[in-house]
């Protein structure tokens, strides 16, 4: 019979924190650390650095060869179960085999229905000793994103935004920057980085003229998708994300109401995709299939209060994390964050599960995951 110890635990948070140093950089694939262990030493350790390059398995056994030690006989800790079947590289359990590692313990079940199992049915019937659920839940939030899109083939939603108490995301005049602390906005660029794209509404491009970027200090870091929403074909050509050396990678929705002109124009800079109408803006649920049909798993909203609300009614959002500034901006004209025709009954209204608060520099911040039921 199979025991769970503290030690399995022990090498499992290893490998979570080997998996966190790839955050942003492997999609389509799941993020992945490994740590062979013998004689109650690691041996060797690795992670899933990209796409298309070795497996954290992999991984791991190329470093305990490196280091001199043989797999054979060794403990392979893993955070996601290995995978099984051939895609871009061939299936790891072929390689666990090979190797005579004796025994693996995983973190998370491979999330895809079609796969998820059969890993553990290959390694036993090899003769190999499986534990599986080791800090499952830990090791599952890792790929929120990959969770979600392998197995609905949407994007995994992601709300975000930045207000004052009062919930005011500007001034009367238009002013917002910045209503929170650097520390934030580091964190803010942090989930740019976890993310395949950013999505706003028209009015912020027209309002602000975001470049929509993950940054760091030394300009830009990754280059992710931007979305824009915008019914009829606003969004200005002088505006950075349509004329900056990224615009190949601006995507915009518009409706068949936009001006023909306008289209034709936009499409000179970017992409842009006609979807249908819902109450004469883009469907979102329609628009996530097709980025869900497109690859892309995590989606980061960083909308107005329109298309924040938008997102909510439409039943759309996964996580929502708000960031609070210690300010107090008042004014009815003044932006929201959240904004929208509202709910008519609070059986309808957003409900959140699994809260954290944290203190981002002098700004809170508020983390919790969208229950709809």
């Amino acid at each position: 019979m199979n025991v769970k110890t503290k030690t399995d635990e022990t090498y499992i948070r290893i490998a979570i924190r080997l998996a966190k140093r790839a955050e942003g950089m492997t999609s389509p694939n799941p993020i992945v650390g490994a740590v062979l262990v013998k004689d109650n030493k690691i041996t060797g350790s690795g992670y899933h650095k990209r796409a298309g390059l070795p497996h954290a398995e992999i991984e791991a056994i190329k470093n305990a060869k490196e280091n001199g030690f043989s797999p054979e006989g060794s403990v392979l800790y893993i955070t996601l179960e290995p995978c099984s079947t051939y895609g871009r590289t061939p299936p790891c359990v072929e390689a666990i085999s090979r190797e005579k590692i004796k025994k693996v313990v995983v973190g998370a079940t491979d999330p895809n229905p079609s796969h998820a199992g059969k890993a553990y049915e290959i390694l036993s019937a090899a003769g190999i000793n499986v534990i599986h659920g080791i800090l499952e839940s830990q090791c599952a939030e890792l790929n929120e994103g990959f969770n979600h899109w392998i197995v609905h083939k949407t994007p995994y939603v992601i709300l975000k935004s930045a207000m004052s108490l009062d919930g005011k995301i500007a001034t009367e005049s238009g002013e917002s920057k910045w209503i929170t602390g650097e520390a934030a906005r580091q964190y803010s660029m942090r989930l740019r980085k976890l993310s395949d794209a950013i999505l706003v509404g028209v009015n912020t491009i027209i309002a602000d003229n975001p470049e929509l970027t993950y940054r760091k200090k030394r300009g830009v870091a990754k280059s992710l998708r931007r979305i824009i929403l915008d019914s009829n074909a606003r969004t200005p050509i002088s505006s950075r994300v349509v004329s900056d050396n990224f615009s190949h990678l601006t995507t915009i929705f518009v409706t068949e109401i936009a001006p023909k002109e306008r289209v034709n124009l936009l499409k000179q800079r970017c992409n842009v995709i006609i979807a249908p109408q819902n109450n004469s803006r883009v469907d979102i649920q329609w628009a996530l299939r097709k980025l869900g049909e497109e690859g892309v798993l995590t989606l980061l909203v960083e909308g107005g209060g329109q298309v924040n609300a938008s997102f909510l009614q439409a039943k759309a959002v996964h996580r929502i994390i708000f960031f609070y500034a210690p300010k107090i901006l008042c004014g009815f004209k003044a932006p929201r964050s959240i904004a929208g025709e509202g709910f008519n009954s609070l059986n309808d209204v957003v409900k959140l599960e699994s809260l954290k608060w944290k203190q981002i520099g002098n700004d809170l911040m508020f983390n919790g995951l969208v229950r709809y039921y």
